[in-house]
């Protein structure tokens, strides 16, 4: 095999190849660059650039067979990319709008045991924090020490609501954190 002989000239940028792995994968890819030091190949699956791409990192000695198939133009020439800056920005808007969902559900100088609480709450109602307190439904609160006790607001219903499915966490954590308080 070409491999042993430690020359990487055998993975030019654009060439493509048939490739056999030592765990049994087969695939046919363009190789994007072959970095040396790391022996890695990044390489373009199947022979058809587009809009999706499959790239993959292969260490070159995880190849057991391989055959050269011919040369193609640079993968990566811009020219022939096809990046949707639109489809791009609105991933990037979705992905931080998600971020910041995420990180208001984190309480701000509450206890770990405050949190999962918020956290068991929040799956069956829907819950924010507004400093310390637990703000569910928009009306019912629950402040620290987290016990049925400290819910207060909202109608008789939600306010026995949560104060039931409290309860139930504070159950479940005592189980699970071995019983002693």
């Amino acid at each position: 095999m070409a491999l042993d002989s430690g020359n990487g000239d055998d993975f030019s940028v654009g060439s493509f190849f048939s490739i056999k792995t030592t765990l049994g994968d087969e695939f046919q890819a363009q190789v994007i660059t072959f970095d040396r030091p790391s022996n890695i190949l990044v390489l373009q699956e199947g022979s058809k650039p587009g809009p999706r791409r499959n790239i993959r990192l292969l260490k070159a000695n995880y190849i057991k067979e391989f055959s050269f198939l011919g040369h193609g133009e640079d993968p990566l020439d811009l020219k022939n990319c096809c990046l949707d800056l639109n489809t791009l920005r609105a991933r990037e808007e979705l992905a931080i709008r998600q971020a910041e969902i995420e990180a208001e559900r984190i309480g701000v100088g509450v206890t770990g045991e405050a949190q999962s609480i918020f956290d068991a709450l929040s799956k069956t109602l829907p819950v924010r924090w507004d400093k310390t307190v637990i703000v569910v439904m928009n009306e019912v609160r629950v402040s620290s020490p987290y016990l049925p006790e400290s819910v207060s607001g909202g109608t008789p219903a939600a306010n026995e609501r949560v104060k039931k499915v409290l309860e139930l966490e504070r159950k479940r954590l005592q189980v699970r954190g071995g019983g002693g308080q």
